[in-house]
């Protein structure tokens, strides 16, 4: 746990971003060795002056870091630090990878990764290619990544795990804070089999900033990123900015050339992002075998339901109904309901279209 306080304690010197806490790990191997270090030795190392050696000699660790490190490991959540070997191999690499990762669940340090992140106010189209792409690809032993908001972000987790797969949710948010809200169920659901992670201390509330910023770590974990449905001003298209200059690789579904919410996906098809219209164009673009899921693999799945899931199934059918004409005609309460849909929609059953509305489909 002291080394623990050290990382943190060196991430909250003013003036050390996640780039020069690089060159102090490099230089140094771990932060003990930084707050130790003389004032000639801290000026060896790129991006030190002399405003910051001083800021890094005189600094004491704040008791808000020990509050924090200790709530979080109490909430069962782990931290991983870059020195760590189960710091995410493909993370590593981007150009400012965070010091330190607070991890909740399973994290696969050598995971083959695709991120998939779109619109929040997403269509029923592209929630529906999300999930198919996002399943398939779990399929195939792809981890999805991606924000864990509404939307096309919520398709693409929902849709791993329909697929039996994993997912990763990068939060913008400390992961004592479960953003948004309506995602609480899907977050724990996660959990289960993947991980939901952030660099941002555990209380930490979902401030507007820490979006662009935790847009790097989802494309920084990932092999390429997926984009769909995007505006021409979208917080997609700073990922797929960021995927592009951390060298990965950059996809994008087409949308209708009538819909404003696929400008931005088709400006990144111009701009020579790889279409996408099935996971083949991914993984041929990736260039790495994967195997074919088995014909009857499908046909093997065996989907068990509860008797209140099964009564759900019972009263819908391909066309969308409303949320609270459910709860009428099953005398459920919404929030039963809400969360007996969300597990059909986990396991492929049901498919949500804006405005709460809920149609069965196929597994």
């Amino acid at each position: 746990m002291e080394s623990l306080i050290q990382w943190l304690g060196l991430k909250s010197v003013p003036g050390v971003g996640n780039r020069l806490f690089l060159h102090l790990i490099q230089h140094f191997g771990e932060p003990e060795k930084v707050f130790s270090a003389s004032r000639e030795e801290l000026l060896q190392v790129e991006g030190i002056n002399d405003h910051l050696a001083s800021a890094i000699q005189g600094h004491k660790i704040p008791g808000k870091v020990q509050e924090d490190l200790a709530l979080a490991q109490k909430n069962g959540v782990r931290l991983i630090t870059f020195s760590d070997l189960d710091y995410p191999t493909l993370l590593r690499h981007i150009h400012d990878p965070p010091p330190v990762l607070y991890v909740y669940g399973t994290l696969d340090p050598d995971s083959l990764n695709i991120a998939i992140v779109g619109s929040r106010n997403a269509t029923s189209y592209g929630r529906t290619i999300t999930k198919r792409l996002s399943a398939d690809l779990a399929r195939r032993s792809f981890t999805v990544v991606s924000g864990m908001a509404l939307g096309i972000d919520s398709a693409a987790h929902i849709g791993a795990l329909a697929g039996g797969g994993k997912t990763i949710a990068v939060l913008g948010c400390g992961l004592g804070t479960i953003y948004p809200a309506e995602n609480k169920r899907l977050f724990y659901r996660i959990v289960e089999s993947g991980a939901v992670i952030s660099e941002f201390p555990f209380l930490s509330p979902p401030d507007a900033h820490n979006f662009p910023v935790r847009n790097r770590i989802i494309s920084g974990l990932a092999l390429g990123t997926v984009i769909v449905e995007a505006t021409r001003r979208s917080g997609s298209l700073i990922t797929a900015r960021l995927a592009a200059e951390q060298g990965r690789e950059v996809f994008a579904v087409p949308g209708s050339v009538a819909s404003f919410k696929s400008m931005g996906t088709h400006r990144l098809i111009k701009q020579g992002a790889k279409l996408v219209e099935h996971t083949d164009d991914i993984i041929e673009e990736l260039n790495i075998a994967q195997p074919l899921p088995s014909a009857d693999t499908k046909e093997k799945r065996t989907i068990s339901l509860t008797p209140d899931e099964k009564k759900i199934i019972d009263e819908l059918s391909p066309y969308p109904v409303h949320i609270d004409k459910l709860v009428r005609r099953l005398s459920l309460s919404a929030a039963q309901a809400s969360s007996l849909l969300l597990q059909l929609e986990l396991k492929g059953l049901v498919t949500q279209s804006p405005g709460k509305l809920f149609a069965r489909c196929e597994p």
